[in-house]
């Protein structure tokens, strides 16, 4: 069992940054693929970035590509999420998770075996 506490999140005005964490506990001898998820009032979950298990490679929703950078810390066993240029359409409950197996990334959300609880973005204009 791998648990996932995210932190980070906040109320910031438009063209700010955050830099969202999510911080893994429990089995983590094992690296993970994992990725960034985000849900609006009244919206369903959508993809926003993933990461590999090497890190090596990244994938991010166009909606973010350009603005949002992904990165892992095996050392650390915590998930990083960059946000720059944030817009209000951003403003979202933002949940990391993370995937037992497989080398790629992932950008599905029945694809992954653990969620956080998620943290609150609010970008106001």
């Amino acid at each position: 069992q791998v648990q996932l506490v995210e932190s980070g999140g906040g109320l910031v005005q438009a063209g700010d940054s955050l830099r969202l964490s999510c911080a893994a506990s429990g089995r983590t001898d094992s690296s993970y693929a994992m990725g960034w998820f985000r849900q609006a009032p009244g919206k369903e979950r959508e993809f926003v970035a993933a990461i590999s298990r090497s890190s090596s490679n990244t994938a991010y929703a166009d909606s973010v590509k350009g603005r949002f950078a992904i990165a892992k810390d095996n050392a650390k066993n915590t998930l990083y999420l960059q946000m720059n240029s944030l817009k209000p359409e951003d403003t979202a409950v933002y949940y990391c998770a993370a995937r037992r197996s497989g080398a790629a990334y992932y950008t599905g959300i029945y694809e992954y075996d653990y969620w956080g609880q998620g943290t609150q973005v609010t970008v106001s204009s």
